[in-house]
């Protein structure tokens, strides 16, 4: 007999405390699908120097007919600073020794999988002139690059990209990254 739900039991490896919340707000069935030979890759998306006072956020699931859809980690530019967003994928090994990515995070089509990263009045700023929306590609992340996160505890593999476009407005669409997909210290991870 077991006193605890499901969705409360820890993990065996290292998930940085935003990551283990996103985790327990997913239904049992995401846990258990987790169990069943998926496992859960954490993210960090960093954008590089975006414009002032333009708010961004991850897409947690799909829009509706209204454009809603869940904001997370919500953060409005200040013109100095990068901004850093977290999130995890679960990823399940597929034939032919690829990935696919699924969650409420993972967008798009089996083999082009992105994250969308929201801008604007899409990013809950009302008041904002822009309504866009970026996607950051998964499509580089390999089996060894997420064996290798997955094996180091407290890491993360993260990607940058520019926030502000050359003619000063926020980044959109697709964009090439700064820095690609690697494995790094997750935040608030201690040392090993």
């Amino acid at each position: 007999r077991c006193d605890h739900d499901a969705a409360e039991v820890q993990p065996r490896r290292f998930i940085p405390t935003e990551l283990w919340r996103q985790l327990n707000a997913e239904s049992t069935e995401e846990v258990r699908r987790v169990r069943t030979g998926e496992e859960l890759l954490p993210l960090r998306i960093v954008l590089r120097r975006p414009p002032r006072g333009v708010r961004f956020a991850l897409q947690r699931g799909d829009a509706t007919a209204t454009g809603d859809a869940g904001l997370v980690s919500v953060q409005e530019a200040d013109g100095e600073r990068d901004l850093a967003f977290e999130c995890t994928v679960r990823v399940r090994r597929t034939t032919g020794d690829g990935l696919r990515f699924l969650g409420p995070f993972a967008h798009g089509p089996s083999g082009a999988r992105f994250v969308y990263l929201t801008v604007g009045r899409r990013a809950g700023q009302p008041d904002s002139p822009w309504d866009r929306r970026a996607k950051v590609p998964l499509t580089g992340i390999t089996p060894a690059l997420a064996d290798a996160a997955l094996a180091a505890p407290g890491a993360v593999l993260e990607a940058a990209l520019e926030g502000t476009l050359k003619d000063g407005s926020p980044t959109c669409a697709t964009r090439p990254f700064t820095e690609g997909w690697a494995v790094r210290r997750a935040a608030g991870a201690g040392h090993a």
